[in-house]
């Protein structure tokens, strides 16, 4: 990302997928870096974008924010503990995010122009945005690849638009689902107890799990019932790795 771009509060919750109140949690915990200030506004770089995106990985590990802070003042002092984090790209963004990941229309046009309504269909599926009339930028770069990967295994076009419209769908409504729960459990019970008997901070780190765990657990899930029912047809079943 270019030099000289930066967040609001807002935006840097928005752009890491966090809550501006987690934000201000991770400052009061010593784990994010105040912004800079000007006039009366705070405004975050792509450094700290980077950094909420760490520790939003690393509570979705189970660690909590005081092993946090530890971790990263490590790996602030030049500590090995890349490979073991995952936080290679923590000083610098990914190129690509850099990049914008943006693709021409035209291009664009050719991969999914011979489908009806193809790039409407694209953009309502969440896995482009237009810049401008000859632009397009990739809105979430995992439902991208996987569309690629799919239409690279021959999977037809017009299929892999229905599958991710499917799989969107489905996905928010486990997401609705959860949500809710949360919401008129845990955070209710918050509420009614004036948040005496639970710190924000502990709090914040519920949320955070209760965010990240429904994607993982659901993600196992549906790669075990696709190998499953992959292997009800005999033949291919020859070809599917062992258990």
């Amino acid at each position: 990302m270019a030099g000289g771009v930066e967040y609001t509060i807002d935006e840097l919750a928005r752009e890491a997928g966090t809550t501006v109140r987690s934000v201000r949690v991770y400052h009061e915990r010593g784990v994010l870096p105040p912004p800079a200030v000007k006039g009366r506004t705070g405004f975050y770089s792509p450094q700290h974008l980077n950094r909420v995106r760490t520790i939003s990985r690393l509570l979705d590990r189970g660690i909590k924010l005081n092993g946090i802070k530890e971790l990263l003042a490590a790996w602030d002092r030049g500590d090995d503990l890349g490979d073991i984090l995952g936080v290679e790209e923590l000083a610098e963004p990914p190129a690509a995010a850099a990049a914008g990941e943006t693709i021409s229309a035209t291009e664009l046009s050719d991969r999914f122009g011979a489908v009806p309504s193809g790039l409407a269909r694209v953009v309502a599926a969440g896995l482009y945005e237009p810049v401008d009339a000859a632009t397009y930028r990739v809105a979430d770069r995992e439902l991208a690849y996987f569309a690629d990967q799919l239409i690279g295994a021959g999977v037809p076009v017009a299929e892999v638009l229905t599958e991710l419209e499917k799989l969107r769908t489905d996905c928010d409504r486990i997401a609705r689902r959860v949500a809710d729960l949360f919401g008129r459990t845990v955070w209710e019970s918050f509420r009614q107890a004036e948040r005496s008997s639970v710190g924000d901070a502990e709090f914040t780190e519920r949320v955070e799990l209760v965010r990240s765990a429904p994607g993982r657990t659901a993600a196992d899930l549906v790669n075990r019932f696709v190998g499953r029912y992959l292997a009800e047809d005999p033949e291919l079943a020859e070809l599917l790795p062992g258990e």
